[in-house]
């Protein structure tokens, strides 16, 4: 079969029978069907070549089928492709669970695995809701940032309401307090005032609900699906702080922050704010399985320990630790301790830098800003801000017709590559972008 002929039977079969996510079936157009991947590099059934300049939605940290990740996870499905996780343990899962916690800041050394973000963050949930009724208060009130998103189980829509996602769901999610979110950005002069009022806030919540606070829930220095929306480190560490003297428990979900993405291996470092309990998934696998870990202090999980089974933590999946998930994890480790994805990452972002300076002046973008190794920019005089903006569906058009994965939020173009992309692929992107500025007029 000829490659124009099989790319027409995979679209007409998937417009058969396949339901995309995030996506409006009726106004889509068709799907673009790839065969195999490389590094950056994604290679369409109709023969041609497209950069993934988004890790394939934040996963791909190594680039495509990097070959010590799939070594590990090919040699692991000969000895054991999995194995129920309650009452039984196994190599990959224990050996993962002990270099994560060395490499977490410390204190965090109990891991709960899961299969994604979402369920990461729903096991946070239920182990902050939990350790405060193991201990006999009675404290239910959850924190979030304004804008943040956790994900889309019906706990995380609850967490995320203010996103703007699950308005269809809005009379079956529970109830949590939104605090102000100060995102801020290069040239940025009222980010100090911003903050003073965001903690002002929080002060006079914490002064009428502090003693009811189970914890807060955010996504350290970057908001991702919110449209990459960045906050200083300060900023994080007066608000845990002020949280933490409430009595609240800080969480944050690193989903999509964590495993380099802000230059250092957890956005938690860099902020300088150690939690009670972490949530990573995405990069934890290289973006190779589907694979989730909860981590928290010692001090909650022994709140869950006791004679009866009220007290444990009720909650697993049907693949938790699955070993070729946990393989893919440690083979993935190991390419971050030889120290070149995060040298690489630094390189990135200083081109990342150089690049958005140099377009700061231009008429039709706004908020330039840059974490590690993501980038972002607002486009102006569109007619539409948010992420149901009609430009971000014209620019995804623009740049994938010139082989470039760019998919922006709304009005917000971001680049989250992954850290094998070279500087002269990074500067190809940054070209494109400048071309679809200019196309704007």
């Amino acid at each position: 079969m000829s490659q124009e002929n099989l790319a027409e039977e995979l679209v007409h079969l998937d417009q058969m029978h396949v339901w995309h996510p995030f996506t409006q079936e009726a106004t889509s157009p068709p799907p673009v069907p790839i065969v195999s991947a490389s590094g950056v590099w994604l290679q369409g059934a109709d023969g041609k070549r497209i950069m993934d300049l988004i890790s394939s939605w934040w996963l791909s940290v190594h680039g495509h089928a990097h070959p010590h990740i799939a070594r590990a996870i090919a040699e692991q499905a000969q000895r054991l492709e999995h194995v129920i996780f309650a009452g039984f343990t196994h190599e990959p899962a224990v050996r993962l669970a002990q270099r994560l916690t060395q490499l977490l800041p410390q204190g965090l050394n109990r891991v709960f695995y899961s299969d994604n973000g979402s369920t990461a963050v729903e096991v946070a949930l239920k182990m902050a809701i939990q350790y405060h009724r193991n201990q006999g208060q009675k404290r239910l009130r959850i924190a979030v940032l304004e804008g943040g998103y956790h994900g889309d189980t019906v706990g995380a829509m609850s967490l995320g309401r203010s996103s703007g996602f699950f308005d269809a769901f809005n009379d079956y999610l529970f109830q949590v307090d939104t605090l102000p979110f100060p995102a801020t950005w290069e040239g940025d002069d009222l980010v100090e005032t911003n903050e003073e009022k965001a903690l002002a806030a929080v002060d006079g919540y914490l002064h009428d609900f502090g003693s009811e606070l189970a914890g807060i829930i955010l996504e350290p220095l970057v908001q991702g699906a919110a449209g990459m929306r960045m906050c200083r480190p300060l900023f994080l560490q007066r608000l845990t702080q002020k949280i933490r003297q409430a009595g609240g428990l800080i969480i944050l979900d690193e989903v999509m922050t964590g495993f380099g993405r802000t230059g250092t291996l957890f956005a938690c470092e860099k902020a300088g704010v150690t939690p009670d309990l972490i949530c990573l998934s995405k990069g934890l696998t290289g973006g190779f399985m589907p694979m989730a870990v909860t981590v928290c202090r010692n001090a909650i999980y022994e709140a869950f320990l006791g004679e009866t089974f009220d007290r444990a933590l009720a909650h697993g999946h049907s693949y938790t630790a699955n070993p070729l998930g946990c393989a893919a994890a440690l083979a993935s480790l190991d390419l971050f301790a030889t120290g070149q994805p995060l040298q690489q990452a630094r390189t990135l972002e200083t081109i990342h830098r150089q690049r958005l300076q140099t377009l700061s002046t231009h008429p039709r973008i706004s908020k330039p800003r840059c974490t590690g190794i993501i980038a972002a920019l607002n486009v102006t005089g569109t007619g539409g801000a948010g992420y149901s903006a009609a430009i971000g569906q014209k620019l995804k058009a623009f740049f994938l017709e010139r082989g470039l994965l760019i998919r922006p939020l709304g009005d917000c173009i971001y680049l989250l590559p992954p850290y094998c992309l070279t500087e002269e692929e990074l500067h190809i992107a940054w070209d494109g972008i400048t071309a679809a500025l200019e196309s704007l007029g």
